[in-house]
């Protein structure tokens, strides 16, 4: 590794980017002179094999199941994902769906006709509530400074458990069963990997309760949708605000769309426009810490999925 790195940036030269790895003190090559691959593009499009001589390669995505599902990332080299770059602007759309799910903003949106309070949608309130954060890395963090100044008590739930900030408290994985009775709303933030899957079904949704919400900004593999639909159209659960859902696109027509109190938007809370500056910021940061030898932001773990 050179104190100016080689470094690809593909499938093409986005400015923005080609920027970035100037700021970070690389310098731009074809693949086969490169240390280091910086990919602003999806698994289809990434090389069948690279140089040995690539140490290291940047993904453009926090999530990176389809890289893993398509093979492509290895153990010969290091792999960073950008885990934690769009943190703020998840966890801002994150809020916004719990706000409007709790406040009522759902059912008026859909009402036709002026409908006083004591017959209009339930509304609750963030100041005095219980807010489970499930998965609270990047995002979940992002969330917390918010939930505290309205007036809500946060539970985080991590891998490990060890303290989140601004949390009341913080459980590890393992406990994960206990949150969704003891929280009046539940956020999921967490990775899809196999033990996640499903990890909402049911019971966890008659557990968050009538007047609860459940937030999934995180995959839709995460919850149970025949269960969560059942539990939205009896009336187990108070609501669902979800940016992604299982299937994914939702299709047309899909009881979802209908289910009383869903509130879907189409996985947008981390829009194309609003990333690029945040994965530039990310790729400086990693080629300058490439160039010096110190540990990169992101580093996957394959035996975790993520």
């Amino acid at each position: 590794m050179s104190s100016s790195p080689a470094v690809h940036l593909g499938p093409d030269q986005r400015e923005d980017l080609a920027d970035a790895v100037r700021e970070g003190g690389g310098r731009l090559v074809d693949l086969a002179d490169a240390e280091a691959v910086v990919w602003a593009g999806g698994a289809s499009t990434f090389p069948d094999s690279l140089p040995e001589s690539v140490r290291w390669v940047q993904l453009p995505s926090a999530g990176i199941e389809s890289w893993i599902e398509a093979g492509t990332v290895d153990t010969e080299r290091t792999w960073t994902s950008a885990v934690g770059a769009y943190s703020d602007v998840v966890a801002e759309h994150a809020i916004g769906l719990l706000l409007a799910g709790m406040r009522g903003i759902v059912g008026s949106s859909r009402a036709s006709s002026w409908l006083p309070d004591e017959v209009g949608p339930p509304q609750s309130t963030l100041k005095g509530a219980t807010v489970a954060i499930v998965g609270a890395g990047g995002i979940g963090r992002a969330m917390i400074p918010t939930l505290t100044a309205l007036g809500a008590e946060v539970i985080a739930v991590t891998r490990r458990g060890l303290p989140v900030e601004g949390a009341a408290e913080t459980l590890p994985a393992d406990r994960v069963s206990e949150v969704f009775d003891r929280a009046d709303h539940v956020v999921l933030a967490a990775p899809a990997t196999s033990e996640t899957a499903a990890l909402v079904g049911a019971d966890e949704l008659a557990a968050i309760g009538a007047s609860g919400w459940l937030v999934n900004i995180a995959r839709g593999s995460l919850v149970d949708t025949d269960a969560l639909v059942e539990a939205l159209n009896d009336g187990t659960l108070g609501g669902a605000a979800l940016d992604v859902t299982d299937p994914e696109p939702l299709p047309d027509g899909h009881p979802l769309w209908s289910a009383r109190n869903a509130l879907i938007t189409p996985h947008v809370a981390n829009p194309q426009h609003l990333q690029t500056g945040a994965l530039a910021e990310r790729v400086a940061e990693n080629v300058r810490r490439f160039a010096t030898g110190d540990e990169l932001v992101g580093v996957v773990d394959l035996d975790r999925g993520y």
